[in-house]
């Protein structure tokens, strides 16, 4: 899931081609509809993102009493408005006035706070769940941002890699070559520093030993010369979220669904990332299915992050997305740390029923 920031930004106002009231204004490659006449192209005004919580009192002053998601009406998720996609909201929030919005977005300021804006915490099943502690020797994964907020990771031409994005929840293991400990958490828990005690019942740990990480990562460290190996993978199935792949996490037959997405390696104490295709090329562990290898154009990657998924071979439901990493590992002065973005289907945006765990 990517970082909530709810920033100033410039606007451009497109027409709406549906409906004569409305507009579209354009934030990164978001668009959000707009009363018409509200904004012009050029102008400044708060970007709230998807999967924002918003306060009482600004749902009421911004006329949206009843109209958001969740179950307290208070949630800001992907709608379509006479047939187009309307992602976040564009607003000039009360609290705000006098702000200097131009110097504010100049700055990246972050008005989430002021605001009363939080970010959407999804509910926990039990099976994703259970007893934790401190593991300060967790190898940590990274948020991943939209690639519509920020268009400017990547340069046209660059060559990319795009990887199917699995709607399941993450699963993060690292393994410590002293003492040989296997560490297993979800992101949320990973991201406190804490780690899942083993418990048969627990999704990530089925997943951890059904499909015998720990002897792999093991094996992986004594190749690389590495005093920790992290690796990251989606878990899925029926009964983690509501696309399910064909397979179903509630029986003993067999372990739940793993797809790994990626790897890093703490070696003579710098931690690198690496390509799990390269590093698991004999099929030690399932791999994410990787959709394209090539240049860098945004048309090819936003037609890919839509369609039918991979996963399972039969195309049983729609894909979540596309996960684009440049061919060659890099930082990104455009997000301050590794170069990978996402990009999802507005048709998963969209979806009824969609569950999302993590």
């Amino acid at each position: 899931m990517s970082t909530l920031r709810v920033t100033a930004e410039e606007l451009t106002v497109h027409e709406h081609p549906n409906a004569d009231a409305l507009e579209l204004a354009q934030v990164g490659l978001y668009r959000a509809v707009i009363a018409k006449g509200a904004y012009r192209t050029g102008e400044f005004a708060v970007y709230i993102p998807e999967q924002a919580v918003l306060p009482a009192g600004l749902i009421e002053e911004l006329g949206l009493t009843g109209r958001l998601a969740g179950g307290s009406a208070d949630r800001v998720k992907a709608v379509r408005l006479r047939g187009e996609l309307s992602q976040g909201l564009v607003c000039r929030p009360s609290a705000l006035d006098g702000v200097d919005l131009v110097k504010a977005a100049e700055d990246g300021t972050d008005f989430a706070e002021l605001l009363g804006i939080t970010k959407w915490a999804p509910p926990i099943p039990t099976t994703m769940s259970g007893e934790v502690e401190a593991a300060p020797d967790l190898l940590p994964w990274v948020d991943i941002e939209n690639l519509q907020r920020y268009p400017q990771i990547f340069e046209e031409g660059e060559p990319v890699v795009l990887t199917e994005k699995l709607h399941g929840t993450a699963c993060l293991f690292t393994y410590v070559v002293e003492g040989g400990r296997s560490l297993v958490t979800s992101k949320g828990f990973g991201s406190k520093g804490l780690a899942l005690k083993e418990e048969e019942r627990n999704l990530y740990w089925r997943a951890v030993r059904g499909h015998d990480v720990p002897a792999v990562a093991a094996e992986l460290a004594a190749r690389l010369g590495a005093t920790r190996i992290g690796i990251f993978g989606e878990v899925y199935g029926a009964g983690v979220q509501d696309l399910a792949y064909g397979t179903d996490v509630r029986t003993a037959d067999a372990p739940p669904g793993l797809a790994v997405f990626d790897v890093s390696a703490e070696i003579d104490g710098q931690v690198r990332w690496l390509d799990p295709a390269e590093l698991f090329a004999g099929g030690e562990l399932p791999l994410v299915p990787r959709l394209y290898e090539g240049p860098y154009v945004l048309d090819t990657v936003l037609e890919w992050a839509s369609g039918r998924e991979t996963v399972s071979g039969k195309a049983l439901h729609l894909r979540e997305g596309v996960v684009i990493r440049p061919a060659t590992e890099r930082y990104s002065p455009v997000v301050g740390g590794r170069a990978i973005a996402k990009a999802v289907s507005p048709a998963y945006l969209t979806r009824k029923g969609g569950t999302e765990y993590e």
